[in-house]
Formats: C-alpha cells, structure tokens, sequence
C-alpha cells in the first residue's frame, strides 16, 4: 500500500512518458519531470518513513526489507498503469509487438522498484539513526 501516493504524484507525467515513447510524440517538458522526479522522491521517502514509524510505534523492529518494499511497491502500480495505457490507449497489434511492449515496460518498473525501493530504504535508515542517535541511556 505504501506505493499508492508515489505512483499518483507523477501519474499524469507517466502518460506524456508512455505517449513519448510508444505513440510517437515528442516530449520536451524535461524541467517539469525533473520537479516531478523531486516530488516523487519526496513522497517515497515520506510514505516509508511513515510506515516504519508505524511499526517501530507496535514494537516491530524488522524494518529493513519493509521499508525497501513498502516504497519499491510504486513500481507495481506503474507495472498495472502499463497494462492499462497498453490496453486503452495503444492500437498495438501482434505477439511482437506485445513481447516487446512488455519486456521493456516491465525492465522499466524493475528500475522504477530499484530506484524507489533505494529511496525509501535510505530515507528510513537515516531516519531511524537520527531518532535513536536522541535517545538517552543511563
């Protein structure tokens, strides 16, 4: 769940991506998508934050993988928009065209969840060594 707000900061950049590359058309809003990268970047690191407070707040202290997965979670919603923008908005026909849609779209979200995932770790674990570096034992 925790990769629903990402994926929905730059949902509308995602289709000008898609048209730009699979319909032909030119994009050429590059300082826009890099405000949109920021945002993005921004939101992971807030979300996963947010979740690993939630679980150390239950005593849950297995927080490495979660935080990864909890924020790499936005590429399987840019995964399902591919499906969707292949489906509606392609007029794509043949098993080729399919195979190759899919392979690079899916090579597209492994990236996505690398990167995301990164994000989200590195925004957990300094968080989590900022807020223990706090507390006082006597």
């Amino acid at each position: 769940m925790g990769g629903v707000l990402p994926v929905g900061s730059v949902f509308i950049q995602l289709y000008f991506i898609f048209n730009s590359i699979w319909a032909h058309q030119i994009y050429y809003m590059f300082w826009f998508l890099f405000i949109v990268f920021l945002i993005l970047v921004i939101t992971c690191a807030e979300t996963t934050i947010l979740l690993c407070y939630f679980h150390l707040c239950s005593e849950d202290y297995h927080w490495w993988w979660r935080a990864y997965l909890s924020s790499g979670s936005t590429a399987l919603y840019f995964f399902l928009y591919s499906i969707y923008f292949y489906a509606e908005r392609l007029q794509m026909e043949g098993a080729a065209s399919l195979f190759i849609y899919f392979g690079y779209t899916f090579i597209m979200a492994i990236y996505f969840f690398l990167l995301t995932g990164f994000v989200g770790f590195m925004s957990c674990f300094f968080f989590i060594n900022k807020i223990y570096s706090v507390v006082k034992t006597d």
